[in-house]
C-alpha cells in the first residue's frame, strides 16, 4: 500500500509549500480538509490563505520563521473557513522546512483535530487567552529588562519572569571567555552548583556549548532525549532532578554571545509557541545583558579615571581639616574636566620665616568639556600646576605658567569636531599659611571662594582675577589676600555646584549659602555630603532653579577649616578686601561685603548708613590719592550690644578735611555724612599713609549681642 493511501486512511493529508514560487501543492486528503474537492491540486498562496482564519494565518507566519531559523518542526493549529466565513473544522499542521539557499520549502501534514466544546475559550498555542497572556507577558518582560541597569539586575529580572503556562524553575546564563564557557549567573540552584560548568571548554559535549558553537537552540523535552543526545554530560544535569530543558542562543548584532538555559521540573513539549516565547525572551535578555555590559564597562572606566586623576588628600595635617567631593555629570561616560588638589608646599616654614605647620596649596578647576579629552587635559593641567607649585612659585606665577602650558598643548588643534580645537580652563589657586591663617588667592575665571565664620555668617569673598587658563598666554593674575581665623571654614567649588538644577550663579549661590549657614561647621565630611546631596541627590528636583534649561555639570567642592588648639573664643566677625585704582567697579563689591557682614543687623537704617559711608570712604581714596584702598570691617561685642567698626586705609599722607560744598556741588560731603550718621569716626595717621574709620553701635535688641 502506498504511503498516501495509509495517510488518507487516517484522515491525514500531505502538502508542500514552495516559498520561492508561492505555490502550495495539496494531495486529495489535504484538499478535502481545506474544504476543496478531494483531488490533488496546486494553488497560489493567496488561494490557500483564504481558507484559513485570518488570526491563525498571521500566527503561522511567526511559527514558520522560527522553524526555519532553528531547523525544527513548525507546528500549529488552524481553523478552516468556508466562503461564508464559517468555521468548518480545526486542523493540526506539522511541517519541516527544507532550506535551499535563501529560499525554502515546507513539507508537512494536515490532520483534523477535535474542536473546542461550545461556549469555552480556545486555549490553543495560537489563539485565545493563551496568546493574549503571552503578549502581555512579553510586554512586561521587555519593559523590565529594558529598565535593568546592571548584569545583576538583568539576572534578577530574568529569574522573576513568570512565563504563561510553563514557567521554568531553574535558569542559567552562560557567557564565553576565549575558548571556554562561563556562568554569568544562575537561579534555582545552590551556591557552588555552577562549579563544573564555570570553565568548560567550548568543544565539550554539553548543550550550552553546542548552542554557542552553532548558534542554534536545543530543546530537550525528556531526560531520555538529554541522555541520548548528550551522554557525556548527562550525569551533571541528572542530579538536579529536572524533566525538560531549553538551551537558547543569546545573539546580539548577529554574534552569539552566550546561551540561556531554562530548566523545568515538569515535562514541557516545547510547542512552536513555547519555543517562540523562549526565543523572544532570549533576544531581549541578550540585548539587556549587552547594554548592562557596556554601562558597567563605562562605569569601571569612569571610576578608574577618577581614581587615577582625583588626588587622595592624604594623612591629616595638624591644625586643619579638609574634605572634598567630585560628582561627574550623569549619562554616558561619567567623567569630565573638573578637578581639585591639595599640595604640600616646600620649605616647611611659614611666610613669617619661623618653623610652623608650613604652607599648603589648594587648587580647584574646570576644563571646558565633558568628555575623555577634557579629562585628559585636566590630568595634564593638574600635574603641571602641582609641579609649578612645588617649585615654590607664588600663586600669580603658578597660574601664569599654567595658562601658557595649556595654551601650548591646545593651540593649533585641527578643530575637526572630534574633540580637537583649543580648550580653556577656569581655576582657583590658594596658598594657605597654616600658622597665621593668611590665604593668598589667584583666580582664573573661576567662582570666588566663600568663608563660613564661627557665628555661622557666610561671606562670598570677591577676589581679583584674570582670564581662564589657555586663552591668552600673557595674562596676569593678581593676588588677593584674606585671613582665615581658627574655627572658620573656607569653601571653593566649581560652577556645577551652583548651577546644577536649573540655577544661575546668583540663585545657586543663595542655595549653597543657606546650606552652609544651617550647618554647625564641625563635621566637614558631613557638610560636603550635605552640599552634594542638596544639589545632586534624589530630592534635589524639588528645589529647582528659575532657568528652564537645566544644563547639568560636573561638581567639585573642597572644604578647609582651621582647627583651634582649644576652645574657640568668640571672635569678631571680620572682612577685608583691597580695591585697586584700576578697579573702581569693585566699590560695588565692597558695599555688598558690608551688607553680607551685617545680614542679621537689627537696624535697617544703620545698615544703609554703613553701606553709604563705605562707598564714600573708598571712593575718596580712589579719587583723591594715587594708591589702592584697603577695607577692613569688623562686628564685635560692645558693653551692651554689638559694634560695627569700618576702616579704610591708603598710602597717602594727606589728611582729609571737612569742606562746605554749595547746593550744586557734586562732592565734598563725605566727612559731613560721617559726622551725621556715625556714632564715632576719625582719621588716624599710619606711618606711610592714614586710615579713616567709623563705628556704629547696634540698638539694644533681644539676642543682638554676640555674647
Amino acid at each position: 500500500m502506498r504511503t498516501e493511501d495509509v495517510l488518507a486512511a487516517i484522515a491525514t493529508g500531505l502538502w508542500r509549500w514552495d516559498n520561492a514560487s508561492g505555490i502550495v501543492s495539496l494531495d486529495a486528503e489535504a484538499a478535502r480538509l481545506l474544504g476543496l474537492p478531494a483531488e490533488p491540486v496546486r494553488l497560489s498562496e493567496a488561494a490557500v490563505r483564504s481558507r484559513f482564519h485570518p488570526v491563525d494565518w498571521n500566527e503561522i507566519d511567526g511559527v514558520v520563521n522560527l522553524a526555519v531559523a532553528e531547523g525544527t518542526l513548525a507546528e500549529a493549529r488552524l481553523r478552516i473557513m468556508d466562503e461564508q466565513g464559517r468555521v468548518l473544522r480545526t486542523v493540526r499542521s506539522r511541517s519541516k522546512p527544507l532550506i535551499e539557499g535563501n529560499d525554502y520549502q515546507l513539507v508537512g501534514t494536515l490532520q483534523e483535530v477535535a474542536e473546542q466544546p461550545p461556549g469555552t475559550a480556545a486555549r490553543t498555542p495560537i489563539t485565545g487567552d493563551w496568546r493574549r497572556s503571552r503578549e502581555a507577558f512579553l510586554l512586561d518582560a521587555g519593559r523590565a529588562l529594558a529598565e535593568a541597569r546592571s548584569t545583576a539586575e538583568v539576572l534578577r529580572v530574568a529569574a522573576s519572569l513568570s512565563m504563561p503556562g510553563f514557567s521554568p524553575d531553574g535558569l542559567a546564563v552562560f557567557g564565553v571567555a576565549g575558548d571556554r564557557l562561563t556562568v554569568i549567573g544562575h537561579h534555582g540552584h545552590s551556591e557552588g552548583d555552577e562549579g563544573p560548568f564555570s570553565s568548560m571548554p567550548l568543544d565539550t559535549d554539553y548543550p550550552a556549548a553546542e548552542v554557542v558553537r552553532t548558534g542554534r537552540a536545543i530543546y530537550l523535552p525528556t531526560p531520555e532525549e538529554y541522555l541520548r543526545r548528550f551522554p557525556m554530560t548527562w550525569p551533571l544535569a541528572q542530579r538536579f532532578g529536572r524533566r525538560s530543558w531549553a538551551f537558547v542562543p543569546l545573539v546580539v548584532a548577529g554574534r552569539t554571545m552566550g546561551a540561556w538555559m531554562a530548566a523545568f521540573k515538569h515535562p514541557v513539549a516545547f510547542t512552536p509557541d513555547e519555543r517562540s516565547v523562549l526565543t523572544t525572551v532570549a533576544r531581549m535578555l541578550a540585548q539587556a545583558l549587552a547594554r548592562a555590559g557596556v554601562a558597567e564597562s563605562e562605569r569601571e572606566l569612569s571610576l578608574g579615571l577618577q581614581r587615577t586623576m582625583m588626588p587622595v588628600l592624604g594623612p591629616g595635617i595638624p591644625g586643619i581639616q579638609v574634605a572634598a567631593r567630585y560628582v561627574p555629570t550623569g549619562g554616558g561616560l561619567q567623567v569630565g574636566g573638573d578637578w581639585y588638589d591639595m599640595i604640600r608646599l616646600p620649605g616647611g616654614t611659614s611666610r613669617t620665616g619661623g618653623r610652623g605647620p608650613g604652607r599648603i596649596a589648594l587648587v580647584i578647576g574646570d576644563v571646558q568639556g565633558h568628555d575623555v579629552r577634557a579629562a585628559g587635559l585636566m590630568g595634564q593641567l593638574r600635574i603641571a600646576l602641582r609641579a609649578y607649585a612645588s617649585e615654590g612659585h607664588r600663586p600669580d606665577a603658578v597660574l601664569s605658567r599654567a595658562s601658557r602650558f595649556l595654551y601650548g598643548i591646545t593651540d593649533g588643534d585641527d578643530g575637526d569636531g572630534n574633540g580637537g580645537g583649543p580648550r580653556f580652563a577656569t581655576c582657583l589657586y590658594l596658598e594657605v599659611d597654616l600658622e597665621t591663617g593668611t590665604v593668598d588667592i589667584a583666580r582664573a575665571g573661576h567662582p570666588d571662594p566663600a568663608v563660613r565664620m564661627n557665628d555661622g555668617t557666610v561671606l562670598l569673598r570677591p577676589t581679583a582675577g584674570g582670564l581662564p587658563l589657555g586663552i591668552d598666554p600673557d595674562t596676569d593674575y593678581p593676588t588677593t589676600r584674606l585671613t582665615l581665623d581658627p574655627g572658620e571654614t573656607l569653601m571653593i567649588c566649581t560652577d556645577g555646584l551652583l548651577e546644577t538644577g536649573g540655577h544661575d550663579l546668583d540663585s545657586g549661590w543663595e542655595r549653597v549659602r543657606k546650606l552652609l549657614e544651617s550647618h554647625d561647621g564641625e563635621d566637614l565630611e558631613g557638610l560636603a555630603d550635605v552640599l552634594v546631596e542638596a544639589v545632586h541627590g534624589p530630592g534635589s528636583h524639588h528645589t529647582t532653579g528659575p532657568l528652564a534649561d537645566r544644563r547639568e555639570d560636573d561638581i567639585a567642592v573642597l572644604l578647609l577649616s582651621r582647627r583651634p588648639a582649644g576652645t574657640v573664643r568668640e571672635a569678631p566677625r571680620r572682612t577685608l578686601m583691597s580695591i585697586a585704582q584700576a578697579e573702581p567697579e569693585r566699590i560695588a563689591e565692597a558695599r555688598e561685603q558690608v551688607r553680607q557682614l551685617l545680614h542679621d543687623w537689627s537696624d535697617g537704617d544703620q545698615l544703609d548708613s554703613a553701606v553709604l559711608m563705605v562707598s564714600e570712604m573708598v571712593t575718596n581714596v580712589l579719587v583723591h590719592t594715587d594708591g589702592d584702598a584697603l577695607l577692613v570691617a569688623e562686628v564685635a561685642c560692645g558693653e551692651k550690644a554689638r559694634r560695627l567698626r569700618v576702616e579704610v586705609s591708603d598710602g597717602s599722607d594727606e589728611l582729609p578735611h571737612k569742606r562746605h560744598p554749595g547746593e550744586m556741588a557734586s562732592s565734598g560731603r563725605g566727612l559731613v555724612l560721617m559726622e551725621m550718621l556715625a556714632d564715632a569716626w576719625g582719621v588716624d595717621p599710619r606711618g606711610e599713609g592714614k586710615a579713616i574709620w567709623f563705628e556704629l553701635n547696634e540698638p539694644d535688641s533681644e539676642g543682638g549681642c554676640c555674647g
